[in-house]
């Protein structure tokens, strides 16, 4: 959560953030697995993501934005599995092609985001 100027707080959650894009499709008290969907030129506001499990539907190229000025360029290919490090950022699609991710979120405790941006570990067969 974050505050917000009048002093509420503001959530987050992708699924808040961005309903149009994200979705919940199974939850329990250990994990919530989240659909994301979009196409070329799609914008998300920023959002946070826990300890995660992202595996890519579709091949994809996205501009990722953390901090106000970091940036970084993905391309993922359909059918990699990776590890997404807790994180609160921003995206853009810049390909030419749709989104379609599957997010496995764990609901364990962390020490906060990482200064990671993008998943890692990606592309393990």
């Amino acid at each position: 959560m974050r505050r917000d100027p009048k002093g509420g707080s503001v959530s987050l959650d992708p699924c808040v953030t961005n309903p149009d894009h994200y979705k919940v499709v199974f939850e329990n008290e250990r994990v919530r697995v989240l659909e994301y969907k979009d196409k070329p030129g799609d914008r998300t506001a920023p959002h946070t993501h826990p300890d995660s499990v992202m595996y890519t539907r579709s091949s994809f190229r996205r501009r990722l934005y953390a901090g106000g000025s970091e940036q970084r360029d993905v391309e993922m290919k359909e059918g990699l599995a990776g590890w997404l490090p807790a994180q609160e950022h921003s995206g853009h699609n810049i390909g030419d092609t749709d989104t379609h991710v599957i997010f496995v979120e764990l609901k364990e405790a962390t020490d906060g985001p990482s200064s990671e941006l993008g998943p890692t570990n990606a592309g393990r067969d």
